[in-house]
């Protein structure tokens, strides 16, 4: 039996999932799957009345969030080419950067959304978090900005897969 043909070599570090993506784009995808079910409990959690629980699973996702938003730009800016990784794709470039410009119309939107709600949700509900008057508002905009994180995490798994599993 012949040797399967090598693989090929990218720059920077490969990541753990098997395919052409690198360390970087694998943490941030892996992250960003993990974090749906954290919301889904915070969301859970408020409807329980738990609103500590609730602040503290919102300020998780944040924090998570940011840290995934640093290690992106570590990873595509420093360590490694990701149009490289992407290029062996069929749906390279038009395709892939389609998909990439959908995802970041809703990542930075949710970005935005989430800053907003939050920063409204610290400076107006007393600590510990009680139901006040900013109630209706805070709930209509953490809806919007919870579809909004979904949406991220959808388009963002679709490039993805564009770029770095489709051969």
């Amino acid at each position: 039996m012949p040797d399967a043909a090598p693989a090929m070599a990218f720059p920077g570090i490969d990541g753990f999932l098997g395919t052409r993506a690198s360390l970087g784009m694998d943490v941030v995808l892996v992250g960003l799957m993990a974090l749906l079910p954290v919301l889904a409990w915070s969301i859970a959690a408020v409807r329980r009345g738990r609103y500590g629980l609730h602040k503290g699973l919102q300020l998780f996702i944040a924090a998570a969030l940011a840290v995934a938003i640093v290690v992106f730009e570590i990873d595509v800016r420093l360590v490694s080419d990701w149009k490289t990784r992407a290029a062996p794709s069929p749906w390279w470039p038009g395709g892939v950067l389609a998909a990439l410009a959908i995802h970041l119309v809703f990542a930075v939107t949710t970005f935005v959304l989430l800053v907003w709600v939050l920063w409204e949700a610290l400076a107006r509900f007393p600590s510990p978090p009680v139901p006040g008057t900013h109630g209706l508002r805070h709930r209509r905009m953490a809806r919007l900005a919870a579809a909004d994180l979904v949406l991220t995490a959808v388009t963002g798994t679709v490039f993805y897969w564009l770029a770095f599993v489709a051969s």
